[in-house]
Parts: structure tokens; C-alpha cells; sequence
């Protein structure tokens, strides 16, 4: 287990400081791409101040930012359900910076917006976990409290939905 992690477990206020530090900005992209730029800020303050409560919990059986990823995903999960924030998949984008010319051969970021739209939440998921916050299967069924096979098999489909309905936006 992180060293860090063991002495915020046993009420080291500096080490969970340096663990927020070093998490932040991973944490608070995460918290950004599900449930916009504007709530990003709380669900990232309060996925720390819940992790600072449920440090002793924390095993050392995943990464500290996968676990602190699993925190944010419930949280973020929740604010939505508070706010009424819709977690569409625009929310994800939202923040990132646009490029008004793309690279030749590149997927137009409009069309995948729109393809991605088309997808489940629960695909949607997997494929922002996997692609965007590059985490391993293991590590986004850990977040996701689900089977690695499952992890897999939705990404699987999202893939083939992703390329059908990029096809069909090519050539309609």
C-alpha cells in the first residue's frame, strides 16, 4: 500500500494534503467529463473529503487514483441525481479545448459527439473510462463495482456502435 495512503489512514492530515495534491487534477477531469465543468469543482472537493473519511477502508488491493476514481463516480453519480445535472456525454467534451481544423483521416470530434450520444450510459461509461481516463479493465470495473468480462464486453459493443454509426454518418 502507498505509503502516503497508510499515514492519511491513521489521521496524517500533510499526507492525505499531498495525496489530494498529486490526484487533483486527474480527479477533477474526471469529475468534469461526467458531470460538466460547473459541478466538477464540489464533486471533486467532496470526493476528497470522502476520502479522507473512508481512508482506513482504503486496502491497497487497486491504485490510490483508482480507488479515489471509484469515490468520484459515486459522488458525481449522486450530484447529478441532486442537481438534475443530465449526464449526457456532452459533458465530457465540454472542457476540452477545440481544434477548428482537424488532421486529415482523424474522426470528426462532432461526429463522434453525436455517435457517443447514441450510446448507453453504461457504454458510455466504459469507453470514457478505458479512452479517455486510459484506465486498464481491471481498474474500470473496480470503479465500476462490475466483472473485468463485463468491462469488456460493453466496450466491445460500444466499439461496433461507434463504428456503425460513424459509417452511417459518413455515408449516409
Amino acid at each position: 500500500m502507498d505509503e502516503r495512503a497508510q499515514r492519511a489512514a491513521q489521521g496524517d492530515r500533510e499526507a492525505m494534503a499531498q495525496i489530494a495534491i498529486e490526484h487533483y487534477s486527474d480527479v477533477n477531469r474526471f469529475c468534469a467529463r461526467r458531470v460538466g465543468p460547473q459541478v466538477a469543482e464540489d464533486a471533486t472537493q467532496e470526493t476528497f473529503l470522502t476520502a479522507w473519511n473512508q481512508m482506513k477502508r482504503f486496502e491497497g488491493r487497486s491504485a490510490l487514483r483508482t480507488w479515489l476514481f471509484g469515490i468520484a463516480h459515486n459522488v458525481c453519480r449522486n450530484l447529478a441525481r441532486q442537481r438534475r445535472v443530465d449526464l449526457t456525454f456532452d459533458s465530457a467534451w465540454s472542457h476540452e479545448p477545440q481544434t477548428s481544423h482537424p488532421e486529415p483521416g482523424l474522426v470528426n470530434r462532432e461526429a463522434l459527439r453525436r455517435a457517443m450520444g447514441k450510446l448507453s450510459p453504461e457504454h458510455r461509461e466504459v469507453v470514457i473510462l478505458h479512452e479517455l481516463e486510459e484506465l486498464t479493465y481491471e481498474e474500470a470495473a473496480q470503479v465500476l463495482g462490475i466483472p473485468v468480462g463485463t468491462v469488456k464486453s460493453r466496450l466491445s459493443t460500444a466499439f461496433q456502435n461507434l463504428r456503425a454509426a460513424l459509417q452511417t454518418e459518413a455515408h449516409p
